[in-house]
């Protein structure tokens, strides 16, 4: 039987002493989300913009498609990136699969659409306020989205976090295409999944309160960046 009280001393003692497994760990699972979350952001704020102030055709049909791939499963995110690293699929010749960059990979298609749906819909309430305006001036297109951007950079962070809290949570399309290799893609999620099943409670709580930690701080964060701007708009 697990002693819970036990095995809670045992996972506190584990961060208050930085264990090197646990740090280990933990600090692989933020290189790859970060990672996945800067490159995100970087597509998910063009494509948002663009759908939100460019009119072409299909327009409707990719918003749609990024509104509906919020909700893709990941593991069948997973399996798509796996299919495609694998040594028979397109991309074999580069010897990914397995690796952090894999991992990357997977977390960048589930955080997407998240950030690009947010993007553009952020993107059109402020043009929708300041089209008049902007017109007049003479502004371009790609100048509008970037003007658009910057005035809802706090509303795009909130956006930006929510991507940061899909992607350090994820356990499915990470365990697919990273394996779980002890020193090399283990995340946290997946040491939790793993520790847990050997009965290794000490590990898995002490990363499930540095998980829950983390979960925390980003909800505080969205909180502050909210108030702040709501203050600036009152202001």
């Amino acid at each position: 039987m697990i002693d819970l009280a036990q095995a809670l001393r045992a996972a506190l003692r584990q961060i208050v002493n930085l264990d090197p497994e646990l740090i280990q760990i933990v600090a692989l699972s933020l290189k790859v989300t970060l990672s996945a979350v800067a490159i995100a952001t970087i597509i998910g704020f063009a494509v948002g913009g663009m759908l939100a102030v460019y009119r072409f055709p299909g327009r409707g049909a990719l918003a749609a498609i990024i509104n509906a791939s919020m909700g893709l499963p990941p593991v069948v995110a997973g399996l798509f990136v796996y299919l495609f690293l694998s040594n028979a699929g397109p991309l074999g010749v580069l010897q990914l699969l397995y690796t952090p960059q894999a991992m990357i990979i997977a977390q960048v298609i589930l955080v997407t659409p998240i950030i690009a749906a947010l993007t553009r819909q952020t993107c059109e309430d402020l043009f929708e306020e300041y089209r008049e305006q902007l017109r007049s001036l003479g502004a371009s297109s790609s100048s509008i989205v970037t003007t658009l951007l910057w005035d809802g950079r706090y509303r795009l962070v909130t956006a930006v976090l929510a991507g940061f809290g899909r992607a350090i949570a994820e356990v499915g399309a990470v365990m697919i295409v990273g394996g779980n290799i002890d020193h090399v893609t283990r995340t946290m999620t997946t040491a939790i999944a793993l520790e847990t099943s050997k009965g290794n409670i000490d590990l898995a709580l002490a990363l499930g309160i540095i998980l829950l930690a983390i979960a925390l701080t980003i909800n505080m964060a969205l909180m502050g960046i909210r108030r702040l701007a709501s203050n600036f708009a009152y202001a």
